[in-house]
């Protein structure tokens, strides 16, 4: 089962394929529901070293770093060994 965690924005690493796919009119949405009810769901991370790599949730971390949040709700998820 996944556990919400506070994460550091500035330990979050967001790949360059992901980047790409960032759409700006969405990122000013979100900013405004996160500004009346809060970050409702968390995004979705993997560890890489001492530093975490997002998954899912790009428009939403963009959001946070808009209106200067330092820190995000977040699931950790780990790699399954097959």
């Amino acid at each position: 089962m996944l556990q919400k965690n506070v994460f550091p924005i500035e330990k979050i690493r967001v790949p360059v394929k992901r980047m790409k796919t960032l759409d700006p009119a969405k990122v000013e949405e979100i900013a405004e529901s996160i500004l009346e009810e809060g970050q409702i769901t968390p995004i979705r991370l993997r560890e890489d070293g001492d530093r975490f790599v997002l998954i899912e949730g790009l428009h939403r971390l963009e959001a946070l770093k808009a209106l200067g949040e330092e820190s995000v709700d977040g699931y950790l998820v780990h790699a399954r060994l097959h």
